[in-house]
């Protein structure tokens, strides 16, 4: 009886004991405190656009609108002024909407990270797609991709 005696009360000192070490910095638990909302250095309002410092696509020279169930493809295919240019993406007007039946797009491209070669036109071309729902299509007569130099557009 004696040892059962004991161990119960060493068992409760120990026990005991361990309400000191869970708020203490030995406890892993501890060592990161609740979240909590800090300062940022956004604007108040938020970030009005983004900014898209990516040039035109010197000449837009082909361009195609290709239908399939849900909405249709814009497939674009440009020649920018020397090879390596890179990222190319059609970047919509008026975020993505028909104004007066006309949806509008961008061929916005990056520029090489260094000077590179002229070359051949074939060389240097350069393609960029975009996915349209029929929901986006409603209403649309025309569709323009536009570069630098010049534009391409489709009729319906």
């Amino acid at each position: 009886m004696g040892k059962a005696l004991m161990a119960g009360l060493a068992l409760a000192l120990v026990l005991g004991g361990c309400a000191g070490i869970r708020e203490s910095r030995v406890n892993p638990f501890n060592w990161f405190g609740q979240s909590q909302e800090v300062d940022t250095l956004a604007p108040a309002g938020g970030w009005t656009s983004t900014l898209d410092n990516r040039p035109l696509v010197a000449e837009v020279t082909d361009m195609a609108v290709e239908r399939f169930p849900g909405g249709a493809i814009i497939r674009a295919e440009g020649v920018p002024p020397t090879q390596g240019w890179w990222d190319a993406e059609l970047v919509a007007l008026n975020d993505g909407r028909a104004v007066d039946g006309v949806l509008t797009y961008e061929f916005r491209v990056a520029a090489p990270r260094e000077a590179t070669r002229v070359s051949t036109p074939q060389s240097r071309a350069i393609s960029a797609g975009v996915r349209i729902s029929d929901r986006r299509l409603d209403g649309v007569r025309s569709i323009v991709v536009r570069g630098a130099q010049n534009a391409r557009s489709v009729r319906r």
